[in-house]
């Protein structure tokens, strides 16, 4: 081995988390050339659960960035590459566009028919393989342009023809970002020419979107849990008044601290979690076993700009209610920012969500796989409710719960959700679990 060979570290792309096997790069934090340290952020890769920040383990001069941003990686694919500080770079150093050219060589000597480099049409592979290196930092009029294969596949489903593109990647690299202008464009100029009466009209295509990161993993998961799960759904319509009342006491005992609806039915599925350990549960289907968890770690569903993401607080059962709206708080943030660790997303126990929030009464929620059961609430309104024979305006809210009927009958089901609501009804109920 050289001794150049010797000074340069080659970073893989690590485990992102549990079930987590790839990321598409998002942005690319540093270039070529640049010197980085211990733990610097480098990249932004989105997962099929979240965006995540990647550090390198290694401090010195980057050498080489071994794919470019829109491109997908598996984990242990090479993503860059340091050398000793002040090492001096080659005249061709590996740029992004560089990276997938080498990646393009590697699968030709492979046999691979997965073809990186498409020239003039970019509706197939080159007309001769021969071995190719992108050099030049602009792409020249002739000059083969680096495409992902995630890329070259959105610009074929929306009938883009990449030799139009102006690729804003570094190298002359297309970017989804391209494919996704130039579908815009082409809705905004777009004009069906008019049918005739004596014709029918033909049946529309549609637009076609991807179903990639967050949305991708929702759908596998939700699709997964209806094939997998036999689920039923019951509920219960509660009168919500007292539960309010005790979150404005609360919020009055320490002024500046808030308390959420949120926070405060957590603290309830918690409790009735302890009474009917049946619903926090999983079903090992393999084994055929019903697997009961000793600890409550309570997911709540969380809508943020990337799609619907769930969100774990570990170890509920350990916590108070002030505490359980402080940790409830920092993740919904988090969600939103796009910016929770992996780990925060996977290993719930239990489902809690507020749909209400949207303003719809009720909904029959599609259970968390591979949870057991999910409770839904709906928005709070006034209604009229008779109280102690009389007839009253009340705060009321429906409550759903949908429980796998492998793990228990209607029986425990009802008791659970009866529970629920016996504590939304009179919070004093939650005494007894102190």
């Amino acid at each position: 081995m050289t001794t150049a060979a010797l000074r340069e570290q080659l970073f893989r792309l690590p485990d992102l988390g549990e079930g987590l096997t790839e990321a598409e790069i998002i942005e690319w934090k540093v270039a070529v050339g640049d010197t980085v340290t211990v733990d610097q952020i480098v990249i932004e890769v989105e997962t099929a659960k979240a965006a995540v920040e990647v550090p390198v383990p290694y401090a010195g001069t980057v050498l080489r960035l071994h794919a470019e941003a829109g491109s997908a990686l598996g984990v242990g694919e090479p993503l860059i590459t340091v050398g000793e500080a002040g090492t001096a770079l080659s005249a061709d150093p590996v740029a992004p566009a560089d990276a997938a050219a080498e990646r393009y060589r590697e699968e030709e000597q492979a046999g691979s028919g997965n073809v990186l480099i498409g020239y003039g049409t970019g509706h197939g592979p080159a007309p001769s393989r021969r071995r190719r290196r992108i050099s030049s930092p602009v792409p020249l009029p002739h000059a083969p342009r680096v495409i992902s294969p995630l890329v070259r596949r959105m610009a074929q489903e929306h009938g883009i023809d990449v030799a139009e593109l102006s690729p804003s990647g570094p190298a002359g690299v297309v970017l989804r970002r391209d494919v996704e202008q130039a579908v815009e464009r082409a809705g905004r100029t777009a004009s069906p020419d008019p049918v005739p009466q004596s014709q029918s009209a033909p049946e529309a295509g549609g637009q076609r979107i991807p179903l990639r990161g967050v949305r991708r993993a929702v759908a596998d998961k939700l699709s997964r849990s209806r094939t997998e799960i036999p689920d039923a759904t019951t509920w219960v319509d509660v009168d919500a008044t007292g539960l309010l009342q005790a979150k404005k006491a609360l919020e009055a005992a320490e002024p500046g601290r808030r308390i959420g609806l949120l926070a405060l039915l957590a603290r309830i599925c918690v409790a009735a979690l302890t009474r009917y350990p049946e619903l926090n549960s999983t079903v090992d289907t393999e084994r055929r076993e019903i697997v009961r968890f000793g600890e409550v770690h309570l997911g709540f569903a969380a809508q943020t700009e990337r799609g619907l993401v769930v969100p774990v607080v570990r170890d509920a059962h350990r916590m108070t209610t002030v505490q359980l709206a402080a940790e409830l708080a920092r993740l919904t943030e988090l969600a939103r920012g796009g910016g929770l660790p992996p780990d925060r997303l996977t290993g719930g126990t239990f489902t809690l969500n507020n749909y209400g929030v949207f303003g719809v009464d009720g909904s029959t929620p599609i259970i968390n796989h591979p949870e057991a059961a999910l409770l839904g609430a709906g928005r709070i309104v006034d209604k009229p409710w008779v109280v102690d024979g009389s007839l009253a305006v009340r705060k009321v809210m429906q409550l759903s719960l949908s429980f796998d009927h492998r793990v228990c009958d209607g029986g425990v089901a009802g008791g659970f959700l009866r529970h629920v609501a016996d504590c939304v009804e009179h919070p004093a109920v939650l005494l007894a679990d102190v």
